[in-house]
């Protein structure tokens, strides 16, 4: 989810880029620009940057530790090719 004070500086944003007409309303289309972003924003199920970089990480480990294992394999399959595993 985003930090709520970049929600609010976009809201601002989106309400001061209004028509001068509109922008007396400014504080009203700012309430009612953020609930609308923040329920948008909800349906999307974001994650973090954080989130999202811990979870690339344990995704590099994992992608290294099966390289190795798919390596090993084929080593004890040279060395025991009786014992050959079929894997799709």
């Amino acid at each position: 989810m985003l930090d709520p004070k970049q929600l609010d500086d976009l809201a601002q944003r989106l309400a001061s880029a209004m028509p001068k007409g509109i922008q007396m309303l400014q504080e009203d289309i700012g309430r009612n620009l953020r609930a609308s972003l923040e329920s948008g924003l909800d349906k999307l199920d974001l994650v973090t940057r954080e989130e999202f970089d811990v979870q690339s990480a344990v995704l590099a480990r994992t992608r290294e530790k099966l390289a190795a294992l798919e390596a090993r394999i084929a080593e004890l399959e040279r060395a025991h090719p009786s014992a050959r595993i079929e894997v799709d």
